[in-house]
Formats: structure tokens, sequence, C-alpha cells
């Protein structure tokens, strides 16, 4: 489900997520599990403190200080590639002190699930989240008490390992107990489904939704496979579907990224630049 956010908030983190991305296409999985943990810190701290949280996403206040009051808050606390993603969150321009704390937690999942990406183990997250999904689906009074923010969170925490008992993966377990921790008021079943949706659009990431008039040949595909994986860095496999309504050419979708170079595109284009 899509955060609900102002548009300055959308901006913000849309350009955060581009700059993790990066990070965890060149990163190694423990030092994305790290990362994710060091933000699930701060998360936590936030959610604490709602002074600070209004402090450091105040437009009012200059970005270098809202960065240099974090720096001061965190330097000893976290790694510093947590504390720059922290630095550069802060020094960006937020609706609402609440979404400051939204694109932490994003960032935080992200981070983890980058690790998942890195092990090759998504599917298996995915599924493992969608599973407990169902599983509070069908255990309403267990959803409850691990949502109960009146019971200490270490008791919530230690309920929710009795139920996993190591039947999932570390990072389902991480993903699971940080949200456990931090409800804020939300359905633990509908959390549930919406980290199964975030490990589903990650893997998205290495998939490429490809349109073309004619199929393609065993040659064709491979070039593509092999200029996209250069392009975005990562392994990429190819979902080829017929659309003979592009003419010619190539429609390629990988994740949110479209590249349209069908002549039904270019044509469109040329159309919108001709004058009235």
């Amino acid at each position: 489900m899509a955060l609900l956010l102002q548009s300055a908030s959308r901006e913000s983190l849309a350009e955060a997520e581009r700059t993790l991305d990066r990070a965890i296409d060149a990163g190694r999985p423990a030092d994305l599990t790290r990362l994710g943990g060091d933000l699930f810190a701060v998360l936590s701290l936030l959610v604490r403190e709602p002074s600070l949280r209004r402090a450091l996403a105040d437009p009012a206040t200059p970005a270098t200080a809202r960065s240099s009051l974090a720096d001061r808050l965190l330097a000893d606390k976290i790694g510093k590639p947590a504390l720059d993603v922290v630095s550069d969150l802060v020094s960006s321009r937020w609706s609402r002190p609440s979404d400051l704390t939204e694109a932490v937690e994003v960032l935080a999942r992200r981070s983890v699930l980058g690790a998942a990406e890195k092990e090759g183990s998504l599917d298996d997250v995915e599924d493992q989240l969608f599973r407990f999904g169902r599983i509070l689906d069908r255990e309403p009074q267990l959803a409850a008490l691990l949502s109960d923010e009146s019971a200490p969170a270490d008791q919530r925490i230690g309920l929710l390992s009795g139920v996993l008992s190591g039947k999932v993966s570390p990072v389902t377990a991480t993903l699971l107990e940080q949200t456990v921790r931090n409800p804020r008021g939300r359905s633990l079943d509908r959390a549930a489904e919406e980290l199964s949706e975030l490990a589903a659009a990650r893997r998205e990431r290495y998939v490429a939704h490809v349109r073309s008039p004619l199929p393609l040949t065993d040659t064709q595909e491979r070039r593509l496979t092999e200029a996209l994986t250069r392009l975005y860095g990562r392994p990429i496999s190819l979902q080829v579907e017929p659309d003979d309504s592009l003419l010619g050419g190539l429609v390629v979708r990988v994740g949110g990224e479209v590249i349209d170079g069908s002549i039904a595109g270019r044509l469109a284009a040329a159309r919108r630049t001709l004058p009235d």
C-alpha cells in the first residue's frame, strides 16, 4: 500500500530511495543488514522522542543545522553508512514530522530486503511474510497481542519469537520483529501483507517486462539481457509479451522505470512537439 505523503515528502523519499538502491546494488549482505538495523534503531528513537522528530523535520530550521543535530546525537551510536542516510534525510524537506519517521522505516526495510536480494532469498522472504499475514488473519487474538502497545515491546517480541520458532529466515524475522516493536497503531496482519508486497516489489527490480510487436530471437533476448544488466548493474531476467500496437521497436519496464523505444512511442512524442 502506497504511503499517503504530500508532495514535498514524496519527492524527498523518492530521492532517498534512489540513493539507497545504488548503495544496495554495490553493497554486501552483511553491510546491508547492519545498515537496516541501524536505521531501525533510529526509527525507534524518533517514535519515542516526538520533540526530536519535530526538530529534525522543521522546515524553519536550516538544513545544515538539522543535519548537524542528527550527527551530534547519532555519531557514536550507528555506523557511518546509516549516519549518512539519516543526515541526507533530515536535510531534505518533509511536509510533516511523521513523514520523516515513515521515510526512515521505508529505508530500513529496503536495506534489510536488499540483503535478501544479494543472498537470493527474496522469494522465500515474500512467501514467509505472506503466510504469516494469513496466520494473523486466522488468529485475531494473536494479532491483537502482538500489536498491543500497552505491553512492553520485549514481551511482544518474545511472543513473536515463540510463534516463529526458527521457521523463517533472519530477514523475515527482522522485518516482523521491528514491526512488532513499533506497530504505531497499525493492524499487524495488514503490516505483514505490506511487507510481503515490499518484498515482491524488490524482486521486480530483477525482472524486465518487455513489450515487442514480434517475438524476439534467442540472440536478441541475450543481447537485451546483457545490455540491461550493464545498465542497471544487477542481473536482469526478461518477460516478453507481444504487442502489435507498437509497430516496431520495444518498450521495457524495470520496476517503475519505463524505456520506450517503440515506433508508436516515437510517433506519439513527435505529435506532442508539433504546434497546435
